[in-house]
């Protein structure tokens, strides 16, 4: 094997060429953007993912809804954090706001609830119903997330209040989300699986490029 390697050395070495080996390297802008873009792939995908937390675990919540009772004195404590509750509240008319989402019929109407607590309802209107003839119930049964960390969804929750002309919601509020029992995010696991396979292959896309080349 050793002279094997002897004879394969030099034959290497007058395949080489100085002229060749002075030249600048070539511009890959290609190689380049690949990268960007493989990149921007992987952290826009985890980002997205892990705005979606909140739906992914509630999803796998089971059993009953926590009853906590009466929402209008309800100190709101980290435990009740993505919780599915059921409560009884009248809501506040003065400051709500109704607002609807881009492609789907029904609206939103978005109140606080009498008392002194901190949380504000989401109840559903539906798209059969004239909003001028709604009336909000008096129980829900729903998702209970603070307002600072209810995900994509409600995002731009401020914005949209801002431009119905209402009160921005206040520091520390929390959502009630009526209708949403947990089997209605399941949507959000094959969704979450999606984005993490898309980060898986940007990465190791990026490892692969990244690779140095091995030479013959």
């Amino acid at each position: 094997m050793r002279n094997d390697a002897d004879r394969q050395g030099p034959q290497h070495d007058a395949c080489r060429d100085p002229d060749l080996e002075s030249l600048p390297k070539p511009r890959r802008p290609g190689r380049r953007l690949t990268l960007a873009t493989l990149t921007i792939t992987a952290m826009l995908a985890l980002g997205t993912a892990w705005s979606l937390r909140n739906e992914t675990v509630y999803a796998f919540r089971s059993g009953r809804p926590t009853n906590l009772g009466e929402l209008g004195e309800l100190k709101p404590t980290k435990q009740l954090t993505n919780r599915w509750v059921r409560g009884q509240a009248g809501l506040v008319a003065q400051g709500a706001i109704r607002y609807r989402r881009p492609l789907e019929r029904d609206a939103y109407e978005l109140a606080r609830v009498e008392g002194s607590s901190p949380i504000w309802v989401q109840v559903l209107i539906p798209g059969s119903v004239e909003p001028d003839r709604f009336v909000p119930p008096a129980s829900f049964v729903g998702r209970l997330v603070p307002v600072a960390g209810a995900g994509l969804r409600f995002g731009a929750l401020d914005r949209a209040v801002a431009e119905a002309g209402g009160p921005a919601l206040p520091e520390g509020a929390w959502l009630l989300i009526d209708g949403e029992a947990p089997n209605s995010t399941g949507w959000a696991l094959p969704l979450v699986a999606m984005l993490f396979g898309f980060a898986g292959f940007s990465v190791w896309g990026l490892v692969r490029l990244l690779q140095p080349v091995r030479s013959i």
